[in-house]
């Protein structure tokens, strides 16, 4: 397999201006910054220390969706730990809403972490309260009126779609009803920062689905930015615009989704979009292509594509530019991050010499081109 290295950015029509996106870090307004942050664990009990994050430097935009990804052990929970205040970083600073949350303690803490919301896994609800005082436990703890209580929390079953279920416990609730519950009582205190770690893990793919669309409703309702803390590629592609690969407690790359699932650097990047990405080829053509031009022979030619139109006029355009036979072998398009982004598979006449032309014509127009090899 020959892949054609190209110096910018796919675009997806022929002739669209490409879109530039800045990294994560370049975001002037970010909600929450990293900066030169390391954490360490020291030895206990006879265990070694462990280098849970080392050197960490992003931003996360204001108001953004920002998916936080990584293995078990690539240090997602030291991060999540970090952001909420339950843990100082051994070197660095994290700053939250420009505060810096590493350098507080005591009220002052107590104080900036209601405006930090938390969705846990396993949901965390207190068995004896039902939905509604599960919900109301942090404003209670924060010194609300009863009034003002009630009115809040009957707001917020509400807005997750749940105010039929106010006075069930959590054991007459399914798993879905639950991080609803669980969504809103982080939302209790109006935070401006929701962290959501692994909150679909013990869900089922019709649930995830539905929660997934809430949590995007809630940042487009009320603004606040959201970090998904997640081994799951694809939550990232479902909900995210950023994300941030964490990998042995390094990030390893970051940026705009769409830019992230066509043009992966890094191996445990590809690893993860290997399992969501689709890419894929059917069966039926897959098991025609041979290392080796035979006489007669088409090329195998699969390019991204992203943006409006997803690639609709590449094909026509390229078989009239170049004067030649061009079939669509293959086709897939999702949109990912809010972009339609997909391949295209094409064979063309076997030459080298139409290779080297098409390949030409593609890099000319800044599309991403892997030479797959050949069918009869």
């Amino acid at each position: 397999m020959k892949a054609v290295s190209m110096n910018a950015r796919p675009s997806l029509l022929v002739g669209e201006p490409i879109e530039t996106r800045p990294a994560i870090a370049a975001e002037p307004d970010a909600m929450v910054r990293f900066e030169g942050v390391s954490k360490t664990y020291p030895a206990y009990r006879g265990k070694p220390g462990v280098n849970a994050l080392q050197n960490i430097d992003f931003a996360i935009p204001r108001g953004s969706i920002t998916g936080v990804i990584g293995r078990s052990g690539a240090g997602k929970s030291s991060l999540v730990r970090l952001i909420n205040g339950l843990e100082k970083p051994s070197t660095g600073r994290v700053i939250v809403d420009d505060r810096d949350i590493s350098a507080l303690a005591g009220r002052e803490l107590r104080l900036a972490q209601r405006s930090i919301g938390m969705i846990f896994q396993h949901f965390n609800l207190l068995s004896s309260r039902t939905a509604a005082d599960n919900i109301a436990l942090p404003l209670e703890i924060a010194g609300w009126t009863k009034a003002d209580i009630r009115a809040r929390v009957a707001e917020l079953l509400a807005l997750v779609g749940i105010a039929d279920k106010h006075d069930r416990y959590p054991s007459e609730l399914s798993g879905g009803q639950k991080q609803r519950v669980g969504i809103a009582r982080a939302l209790a205190t109006r935070p401006s920062v929701l962290l959501s770690d692994e909150a679909t893990s013990a869900l089922d793919p019709q649930t995830t689905r539905a929660i997934l669309d809430l949590l995007a409703n809630i940042n487009r309702e009320l603004g606040v930015t959201i970090v998904l803390i997640t081994h799951e590629m694809s939550v990232v592609r479902q909900l995210a615009k950023e994300v941030v690969v964490l990998d042995a407690g390094h990030v390893v790359e970051s940026g705009h989704v769409a830019d992230i699932f066509t043009h992966p650097k890094h191996t445990i990047t590809q690893s993860f979009l290997a399992e969501v990405i689709g890419d894929s080829l059917p069966v039926s053509l897959a098991s025609r292509i041979v290392p080796e031009r035979s006489a007669g022979g088409q090329a195998v030619i699969r390019i991204q594509v992203r943006g409006a139109g997803a690639g609709d006029t590449v094909v026509a355009r390229l078989a009239r530019d170049l004067s030649l036979d061009v079939a669509l072998l293959s086709a897939r398009i999702d949109e990912i991050g809010g972009q339609h982004v997909g391949s295209l598979v094409l064979g063309v006449p076997g030459s080298e010499d139409v290779q080297a032309r098409v390949l030409g014509w593609l890099s000319q127009y800044q599309f991403s081109a892997e030479h797959l090899g050949y069918v009869a």
